[in-house]
């Protein structure tokens, strides 16, 4: 068992960069890979980035790779997207989420957080 928590979100103009966070409560943590997701309005959710559970494996979707990074501390139970070149359609709800491994699938995760809301002004 899991729960995870969202935070960073806000507006941005378009270029500019933001840093989510999930963190995760529980001793289980690092045994999990870690994957990002978004939906914006109207629109059904898509596969962002994942990250595996020693973080050594990463896995983007092409319309946000070279602009976003995933990365994870497991002594802190968290995990990140550093977010840059920001563009009006990464507008969106962010959510973070767990899996046994580093899928883009979002059937394969278990656990969700909350989602976190990001504009990008244009």
């Amino acid at each position: 068992q899991v729960q995870l928590v969202e935070s960073g979100g806000g507006l941005v103009q378009a270029g500019g960069s933001l840093r989510l966070s999930c963190a995760a409560s529980g001793r289980t943590f690092s045994s999990y890979a870690m994957g990002w997701f978004r939906q914006a309005p109207g629109k059904e959710r898509e596969f962002v980035s994942a990250i595996g559970w020693s973080g050594g494996i990463t896995v983007y979707a092409d319309s946000v790779k070279g602009r976003f990074t995933t990365s994870r501390d497991n002594a802190k139970n968290t995990v990140y997207l550093h977010m840059n070149s920001l563009k009006p359609e990464d507008t969106a709800v962010y959510y973070c989420a767990t899996s046994t491994r580093a899928t883009m699938v979002p059937a394969s995760y278990d656990y969700w957080g909350q989602g976190t809301q990001v504009t990008v002004s244009s």
